[in-house]
């Protein structure tokens, strides 16, 4: 073990002083051939160890699409059974950081990294704590849209949270403070991830500086619904559900998604079924859904659907 080690690292110090010299083209080509070959002898630790070296290295010396060559070459020996750590998560990302901005060897990099990290998982877009490292080197690039899109797939909703009220302090209108952290809510929703949803939502409310941190009430309609809505959602109460989309219709209509994504997240936590394309999006599916209990129901138990109705009405006053 000790002699395969020191072989390594003979090598890593031949080629880290061709690359020093100036030699980046010869050392890149070096690094190539040792790749397959030690790929064929499926030397996959020492090989991995030679890659992230020689990638930093090059990627140092801004060599981009050199260092970025060696990086995605790097995540295909992980794909060779390598497990899911932290310690390969922050290699990854270390390498990202790393890579220029507007290499198209970076995208093809970071999307391999995330199909690699779901091997063996429930995960569907990528490990969440990975996208959790690559959403805050996008928002130290000041980024804000790509930070956003990996956030909403992790689970720091803490962390999303700061970067919207920087975001909208810097580039939002006044009127949108509350559009912001509804959409992101929403979407983390949409992908039932109740938890973070609302870590985002108390975080957002106390962090920005605009929001009365009283609240609730808050002063917003779209934050007292969101409020409500985290709320109902851990009650499964339709009724309760049913009544606050029509009491907030108004401010719903704001952004015309908000109707697709409280489809879903009606779908995901109160059961209703998607709704048909003649039907009205979520009012017509939920309140469809509602009708067609209570036609199964005797007169006495329309009664007590409509008090139960009217009393999840005043929970909402």
């Amino acid at each position: 073990m000790a002699s395969r080690y020191s072989g390594v690292q003979r090598v890593l110090a031949k080629l880290e002083a061709s690359i020093n010299s100036g030699n980046y083209y010869e050392a890149h080509q070096m690094y190539r051939t040792i790749y397959f070959r030690y790929l064929r002898q499926k030397k996959h630790s020492e090989l991995l160890e030679l890659l992230y070296r020689g990638s930093m290295l090059l990627l140092q010396h801004e060599q981009h699409a050199s260092g970025a060559d060696l990086g995605i070459l790097f995540i295909n020996v992980l794909t060779r059974g390598t497990e899911r750590t932290q310690s390969f998560f922050e290699k990854i990302t270390s390498l990202f950081s790393l890579m220029s901005p507007i290499s198209p060897e970076r995208e093809v990099f970071v999307q391999s990294a995330l199909k690699w990290s779901i091997i063996g998982t429930d995960y569907k877009t990528g490990h969440p704590d990975l996208h959790q490292m690559i959403a805050q080197v996008f928002w130290r690039e000041k980024n804000y849209i790509m930070a956003r899109q990996h956030f909403i797939h992790s689970r720091d909703g803490s962390g999303c949270a700061a970067m919207l009220v920087e975001l909208h302090e810097q580039r939002g209108y006044m009127n949108e403070i509350d559009l912001f952290i509804t959409q992101a809510v929403l979407q983390y929703l949409c992908l039932h991830n109740k938890a973070t949803a609302q870590e985002a939502f108390n975080s957002y409310t106390s962090r920005h500086p605009k929001i009365n941190n009283s609240g609730p009430p808050y002063l917003l309609p779209l934050l007292n619904f969101l409020f409500f809505l985290l709320k109902t959602i851990d009650s499964g109460k339709l009724a309760v559900f049913t009544v606050l989309c029509e009491q907030y219709q108004i401010a719903l209509n704001r952004d015309p998604c908000y109707r697709q994504y409280l489809d879903k997240i009606g779908q995901l936590f109160f059961n209703i079924p998607p709704p048909r394309p003649h039907n009205q999006g979520l009012f017509g599916s939920i309140l469809q859904s509602f009708i067609n209990g209570l036609e199964d129901d005797d007169s006495d138990d329309e009664q007590r659907n409509a008090a139960s109705t009217s009393h999840a009405a005043q929970e909402l006053d």
